[in-house]
């Protein structure tokens, strides 16, 4: 009978059957290896982007800092500030307000049947 190898675990299971294989797959031994092995990869990722980013900065092609405020940019004479958006010329409505005093005019109410008794 053939048996199942887990990499995560680096281990043969007894058996080649789905329930010896979905006890050992939910067990607290190999969901720590599951979260080992993922995060040493995500650890050698970022270690890679990072040997990658200073391998650029030597070599010039990286010349200052990335995240750095960009430079303040020339002053325009229709609009000198440019971090205020530009006003919203709308005219204003013509509303009146409401009078809270008076109840509201409804129309009268249509009679559609014979009256109810």
């Amino acid at each position: 009978m053939p048996k199942y190898y887990c990499d995560y675990c680096d281990t043969f299971l007894t058996h080649d059957s789905p329930s010896v294989r979905k006890t050992h797959c939910t067990g607290r031994k190999h969901k720590d290896n599951v979260k080992f092995y993922y995060q040493k990869w995500m650890e050698e990722q970022a270690q890679h982007l990072i040997d990658a980013t200073t391998a650029a900065f030597k070599a010039g092609k990286i010349s200052s800092n990335p995240f750095a405020q960009p430079p303040p940019m020339m002053m325009n004479p229709q609009r000198p500030n440019l971090n205020v958006p530009p006003p919203m010329n709308y005219p204003p409505l013509n509303i009146p307000p409401p009078n809270f005093s008076m109840p509201p005019n409804f129309p009268p109410a249509a009679n559609f049947g014979p009256p109810m008794k």
